[in-house]
């Protein structure tokens, strides 16, 4: 065999190489994501933590519940840029065990530092916030409340990114929170609702969670 013709094969071999690298991690990734789905493989214990936060076995597509931005446009996660999410369920009223979990997700968002534009906060409720009750006096940082929900989201919330969903899909897709109103939820990068906490986890638990989970993501 000619030089040139070894050199033509060397080449298509490094050119496969290169082409099949990015294919094989998509397809070994959307493997790995069908098990876990599935509840086949607990990515968690894999990696090798001891979470705080309760695993959503198995876990559950956000964009199943069908949710909605203002103005009864269709929202799909999977449209957005990959980002750790803390979603925050609600209903028709805010009470002060409602504002508590809003006052904490906030603050531990702000907590994270030089990592906290990899998270972004989402508010999933059945209700708009013009009709959301707000039955609360005091904040949680000892403030005067403000007048209705819309304006304390407005004036305490900013960036935090309000949908809304129906009642079905809620209960669905939030069984946890159903049972714990005090529960809110991680949703990975892919969109998957895969851990749940409440108020019996400390802030400083639900950090340790978040910077393990950012130190093995690339995300």
């Amino acid at each position: 065999m000619s030089s040139n013709e070894d050199q033509t094969k060397n080449n298509r071999l490094i050119f496969l190489s290169i082409v099949g690298i990015p294919v094989t991690i998509v397809l070994a990734a959307t493997w790995l994501w069908y098990f876990v789905a599935r509840g086949d493989i607990d990515l968690i214990a894999i990696l090798g933590t001891s979470n705080y936060g309760s695993l959503v076995q198995p876990p559950r597509a956000l964009d199943d519940g069908d949710l909605q931005e203002v103005g009864g446009i269709a929202f799909a996660y999977t449209d957005l840029e990959p980002q750790w999410t803390f979603l925050i369920p609600g209903d028709a009223h805010c009470d002060p065990g409602c504002e508590e979990v809003l006052y904490l997700t906030r603050q531990i968002h702000l907590a994270m530092g030089k990592e906290l534009n990899r998270i972004r906060r989402f508010y999933v409720s059945t209700s708009v916030l013009a009709d959301t009750g707000f039955d609360v006096v005091t904040l949680s940082d000892k403030r005067p409340a403000p007048g209705n929900f819309e304006q304390y989201m407005n004036a305490e919330q900013r960036g935090l990114k309000t949908l809304t969903v129906s009642g079905d899909s809620f209960e669905s897709l939030f069984v946890e929170h159903t049972r714990d109103p005090s529960t809110w939820y991680l949703v990975d990068p892919a969109g998957w609702i895969m851990m749940s906490y409440n108020n019996e986890v400390t802030y400083k638990d639900v950090m340790a969670d978040l910077k393990f989970l950012l130190n093995n993501s690339s995300e």
